[in-house]
């Protein structure tokens, strides 16, 4: 190559260089999100996910507080290969820095510390020998004790794995991992990849899965580095706006007097919303243009204010958090919380106040790309240990997809765990089902008698019915 040529490459990639440079700036300037991409290897510790920073920070407040503990445990029937069952999840960890990632204190700010890759043990406790009734009492004290044990943030891993042995071929595995590395997607992906690594180191093939474009610690990276200057700015002046004189507290009445440290005991409540009140709400979805979580959003916002009789009232909400493609395969605690403000003022009906959910609503979703730990920075609410800012219920409508779990010549059941944790006051679930929806109130057993939850929840199928015209019984609340 000629001299001349030489130098015309070098001018031809410095302007290229240059306009990737303004290009990248514009598109800061305009609010766009750059891709993410691999960390620079010289970072060693990476910093931790403002997700993932309010959780250490509640860690370093209540480091005996296991609320954020993610239970999964199984019930496998049949002839188990242990040893492929070990080689698939030492994959996984392999393959998702996360797994074996713990955080490090250092001078008063956390960092990420990720180990290299190790083969995964899995303690078998072997139940075989007891009796039935034993057996029974032992299968729950380890689910029990799985959900109640927390984990020092400090030292990784942050998840744990234990298989019970209860009979010739059957098993019970209990996985347990720290919200802080995980959530409710990632449960799918963890479900997904073992399935298919099972499958086929039991064939002896190789792996069939791709490996990552990138990993969490290079996410809380890019996360840093977008969300700063007029990005976060333009988000930071959206909710000041939004949470301006917002009500302090939520005066739900009670049936225990409130505690400045209660603790994270939970119950929940489970009740059906019928086939045809369903199938109604589905076509108000259709002719208001509105989401299913906006048409629960309006009723539930209707039944707190009739309960606390506010006409301003604000609800929590969680999402994915997960809008760039790069991050669907990850497992890792993506998930943020978003403030919902519903003002009720003017004595609205349910289909008067779904307009004006609706609007709300996808204003926050336009809005939603500043993680709930900065807004909380930012905004500086009043902080209290038992409970959480800016609201003190939660709604959630399930869309994530559930994964189930097939290991290859088992048969595979999830077993439901007893404990149940509060992070919230109240906190309505709903979950569609081929005929009808399914809804859970969980709530907190240091405020609420089940009696008053019950009562709520007949309140909340006479709002519904109402608003569906399939009719209410007299002597709604």
């Amino acid at each position: 190559m000629s001299t001349l040529s030489a130098e015309i490459l070098k001018l031809s990639a410095a302007k290229l260089e240059l306009l990737a440079r303004r290009l990248r700036e514009k598109g800061r300037r305009a609010g766009y999100a750059p891709s993410i991409a691999p960390r620079d290897p010289n970072i060693s510790r990476p910093p931790l996910s403002f997700e993932q920073q309010r959780l250490w920070f509640l860690q370093q407040l209540e480091p005996n507080n296991p609320a954020y503990n993610i239970p999964l445990s199984v019930r496998l029937r049949g002839a188990l290969n242990l040893k492929v069952l070990r080689r698939a999840l030492s994959e996984i960890v392999r393959r998702h820095e996360i797994l074996r990632t713990a955080f490090e204190d250092i001078d008063g700010q956390p960092v990420q510390i990720i180990s290299p890759a190790q083969p995964v043990g899995f303690p078998v406790v072997d139940l075989r020998e007891l009796t039935e009734q034993t057996l029974r009492e032992q299968v729950a004290r380890h689910l029990r004790r799985e959900v109640e044990t927390q984990f020092d943030l400090a030292i990784g891993p942050l998840w744990r794995a234990k298989l019970l042995r209860t009979g010739a071929e059957e098993h019970i595995a209990l996985f347990t991992m720290h919200h802080a590395i995980f959530d409710g997607w990632s449960m799918g992906v963890l479900v997904n990849e073992l399935g298919q690594l099972y499958e086929a180191f039991a064939a002896d093939r190789p792996s069939p899965l791709q490996e990552l474009p990138v990993q969490y610690a290079d996410y809380a990276i890019w996360q840093h580095e977008w969300l700063q200057g007029e990005v976060l700015q333009t988000q930071v002046d959206y909710w000041r706006t939004q949470l301006a004189d917002a009500p302090a507290d939520l005066q739900l009445p009670v049936d225990c007097p409130e505690t400045p440290n209660r603790s994270a005991a939970g119950a929940s409540y489970d009740f059906t919303i019928p086939p045809d009140v369903a199938a109604r709400l589905r076509e108000i979805c259709r002719r208001e243009e509105a989401t299913l979580f906006m048409v629960m959003l309006t009723a539930f916002a209707l039944l707190l204010s009739r309960y606390s009789g506010q006409e301003n009232i604000l609800i929590g909400t969680m999402i994915t958090g997960r809008q760039r493609l790069e991050l669907e395969r990850l497992i890792g605690f993506f998930v943020n919380t978003l403030v919902l403000r519903v003002d009720l003022n003017g004595g609205l009906d349910f289909h008067e106040l779904l307009p004006r959910v609706r609007q709300t609503t996808l204003a926050a979703y336009a809005h939603q790309d500043l993680p709930f730990e900065k807004l909380v920075s930012e905004l500086q609410p009043e902080r209290s240990l038992s409970q959480n800012p800016f609201f003190k219920t939660a709604i959630l409508v399930q869309n994530i997809p559930r994964s189930d779990l097939k290991l290859e010549g088992l048969q595979l059941e999830r077993i439901e765990t007893d404990a149940v944790t509060a992070r919230f006051d109240l906190y309505f679930v709903v979950a569609e089902l081929d005929t009808g929806m399914a809804g859970t109130f969980v709530y907190s057993t240091d405020l609420f008698n089940a009696s008053t939850i019950a009562a709520m929840t007949e309140s909340l199928q006479n709002i519904l019915r109402q608003a569906t015209g399939t009719g209410a019984p007299a002597g709604d609340r």
